[in-house]
């Protein structure tokens, strides 16, 4: 692959659309440097930090402006494939070109959750980070880290020392880059000491904030780009992020190619197995990667028809140095690589009830063929299926490193509101063996007891309404149980469920007398409070029964006494005595006589 337009136009073109893209992307990467504030935001390059220190520690980037890797994505994206798991992200297939090695691709992923966590309005992308990842170290050349995501050799930069680079003094006594004169930037983000000061971040719960760690490493990357609130979703807050990184518009070109093609799609290739890149920033189109920085200023000290020579000794030289690749396989050899299949490791029934915590937590055993328990290998944990319970901290992938036993245990699964069962599937990372599945299941909220809150006597006289309303409390295995389904019905008898067709009822919206309420809910403190009740005109006791998901039942006894009888008082009573008489007068008038 080569590392610039130019070489790539001198390919050919695939057809006039490519070809008009690959010139506009080269008259663009071949535009004076800008700096982050022509994208509006040249004051986060010198602003303070949070923790009281310049934003880069230069003033420039987090990198010092170090030289990265030029390689540009393959003309060819990746064609999308389907997904075995939750992430929505498209897979890719492909070669290893197009793929991440699969500890740093969990890395990125483990680290933009956790931006969307604490910073949601980053919209920051695992794409972004993968992106300047490959461009600043080919994703830690090529996956090469062990179990935990630590860089099993160092990935320094170039002395900084002035000479074509930017001068700065040492800053962490040699402690992270060996070298007690001068800054280089370090590790798989290539982050310069006096940044990591303040920038470094634990990205894998170890305690230590390490720049050789891509966990941590990703994560700090992931701050440094959201520390102004800049929104990666915008163009201008994207620009000016990859700016403040490394302030050039080649780097920010080359690291937004990558972004497009990350989004088109990728695919998980093994640990040390990722493609390592071909040219750098700082060499002519074409070079192999320099591993010995402080080289590279004497050929300008002397003549360069003299000097010529040794440049092409370190070719001669570099065999040698590619050597320790081809035998570090057997040197290097990690537990993942030993990895034959996954066992149970005592997973108990996975049953929890919607919105409770499960009881049990699932645990795998990584073994050789030979059944010998392997430690230290990174786990990762999937839920699949149509549910929304989630991990302890809302997440739906968890990666876990297996303990001396073998064993890794997954963190405690929440069951959400939606019942029914779904699958946790165990996987390997950075190695292909059979994954191991879990079956899971939410029941409905249930309630296994239900009293009356109130004591007093539900009475009332036929044809008027209940004083008090009827208020229970559902409880299951002694705790409350809130948000849990009930339904209410005047029953015929205590033996005879059906609804009544007489005596007391509830009314519905319009005002219709009704004898059954469903869809009822107790509260979050287990209570339901039902509607008004009201009387027919028929005295007697009655049946008031009220059931939850679960199984509990109460029924309540409701008396209706006789109306008041309505039978005239004596002196309402017309007198019918013969003495009383009426008669015309004489004149015409009535008489009482």
């Amino acid at each position: 692959m080569s590392a610039h337009f130019g070489s790539r136009l001198r390919k050919g073109a695939v057809n006039t659309t490519v070809a008009a893209l690959a010139v506009a992307a080269l008259a663009a990467s071949q535009a004076p440097d800008v700096t982050a504030g022509d994208a509006g935001g040249r004051a986060a390059a010198n602003t303070p930090s949070a923790d009281g220190g310049s934003a880069t520690g230069t003033g420039e980037s987090a990198t010092g402006n170090s030289p990265y890797y030029t390689d540009l994505p393959p003309l060819k994206s990746p064609a999308p494939a389907p997904s075995q798991s939750t992430d929505t992200t498209p897979v890719g297939t492909g070669g290893t070109e197009a793929g991440i090695p699969a500890t740093v691709l969990d890395a990125y992923k483990k680290a933009a959750s956790a931006l969307a966590e604490s910073q949601p309005g980053c919209n920051m992308p695992w794409e972004l980070l993968a992106a300047i990842g490959k461009v600043e170290s080919g994703h830690a050349r090529g996956g090469n880290v062990d179990a935990d995501g630590t860089t099993r050799s160092a990935i320094l930069g170039p002395v900084l020392d002035g000479n074509g680079f930017a001068d700065i003094n040492d800053t962490d006594n040699g402690a992270f880059d060996s070298d007690t004169t001068h800054d280089r930037a370090v590790g798989p983000m290539q982050f310069i000491p006096s940044t990591w000061a303040w920038a470094g971040r634990d990205g894998n719960g170890d305690g230590r904030k390490d720049p050789n760690n891509v966990y941590d490493a990703a994560l700090a990357a992931g701050h440094y780009l959201c520390r102004y609130s800049w929104d990666m979703s915008t163009d201008a807050g994207l620009r000016s992020a990859i700016l403040s990184y490394n302030n050039s518009t080649d780097y920010y070109n080359t690291v937004v190619s990558w972004l497009e093609y990350y989004r088109k799609g990728t695919h998980e290739v093994p640990d040390g197995a990722g493609t390592l890149p071909d040219n750098r920033s700082d060499e002519d189109n074409g070079g192999g990667a320099t591993t010995s920085p402080p080289s590279t200023p004497t050929p300008p000290r002397t003549t360069p028809p003299a000097t010529a020579p040794p440049a092409t000794t370190p070719p001669a030289t570099a065999p040698p140095a590619t050597t320790p690749p081809a035998t570090t396989p057997p040197a290097t050899t990690t537990p993942t690589d030993t990895v034959h299949h996954l066992e149970d490791a005592g997973t108990a029934r996975l049953t929890a009830m919607a919105g409770d915590a499960f009881g049990d937590r699932i645990s795998t055993r990584t073994e050789t063929k030979a059944g010998t328990a392997v430690a230290k290998v990174r786990v990762r944990f999937t839920i699949v299926g149509d549910t929304d319970a989630t991990f302890t901290g809302g997440e739906s992938v968890a990666t876990v490193i297996t303990d001396s036993r073998g064993i890794a245990t997954a963190p405690a699964l929440q069951a959400g509101e939606e019942t029914g069962a779904f699958t946790v599937r165990a996987t390997v990372v950075g190695r292909t063996v059979a994954a191991m599945s879990y079956s899971a299941t939410v029941t409905a909220r249930a309630a296994d007891v239900l009293v009356r809150t109130g004591s007093t006597a539900l009475t009332c006289v036929a044809g008027g309404e209940f004083a008090d309303r009827v208020e229970v409390k559902a409880t299951y295995k002694g705790a409350v149980a809130d948000r849990v389904a009930a339904t209410a019905t005047l029953v015929k008898a205590a033996g005879d469920p059906t609804a009544n067709d007489k005596g007391p009822y509830f009314k519905d919206a319009a005002g219709n007398p009704v004898r059954t309420l469903t869809d009822l809910r107790t509260d979050a403190n287990g209570l339901l409070t039902l509607p008004k009740l009201y009387a027919a005109d028929t005295a007697g006791t009655y049946l008031l029964r009220v059931t939850t998901e679960g199984g509990a039942t109460l029924t309540v006894e409701l008396t209706v006494t006789p109306a008041p009888s309505s039978t005239p008082t004596p002196s309402d009573t017309p007198s019918e005595t013969p003495s009383e008489s009426t008669s015309p007068s004489p004149s015409g008038s009535t008489t009482t006589g």
